[in-house]
């Protein structure tokens, strides 16, 4: 316990600069080196390096939504998708940009808002020089080339 306060980290992986103050994460962190999965779900292929994993991923199988939203009636299978889902309530806000008065509920939304003010455009088109800074700007231009319509 004694190393929460004095933030010693005393178990090192040997293949990258990570360290851990608990032998367990260090464990836990080698299967990212070693790709062993030792969690396999029952009802399909999947296999999981960490056991809260496969328990949230059966729930794609049980249809279990145990995180339910008090002021309507959605449900979630993760806590973390009801937590986001309450800002829609709240009004929360808590992923400012740096750049402009704007902020986002989500922080891959403040991802993409950024790139106004960087002019980064990662979604690159495979047959032109295009570029857009929206992955569905980039399906939607790629009909230009196949002849698809929408």
């Amino acid at each position: 316990h004694q190393r929460v306060h004095t933030g010693e980290r005393p178990f090192a992986c040997a293949h990258c600069p990570k360290a851990f103050k608990q032998k367990q994460a260090l464990t836990v962190h080698q299967r990212v080196h070693t790709g062993e999965r030792p969690f396999a779900c029952a009802h399909c292929p999947k296999a999981f390096k960490q056991k809260q994993a496969l328990t949230v991923h059966q729930r794609v199988h049980t249809g279990e939504r145990p995180f339910a939203c008090a002021h309507c009636p959605k449900a979630f299978k993760q806590k973390q998708a009801l937590t986001v889902h309450q800002r829609v309530h709240t009004g929360e806000r808590p992923f400012a940009c740096a750049h402009c008065p704007k902020a986002f509920k989500q922080k891959q939304a403040l991802t993409v808002h950024q790139r106004v003010h960087t002019g980064e455009r990662p979604f690159a088109c495979a047959h032109c020089p295009k570029a857009f800074k929206q992955k569905q700007a980039l399906t939607v231009h790629q009909r230009v080339h196949t002849g698809e319509r929408p």
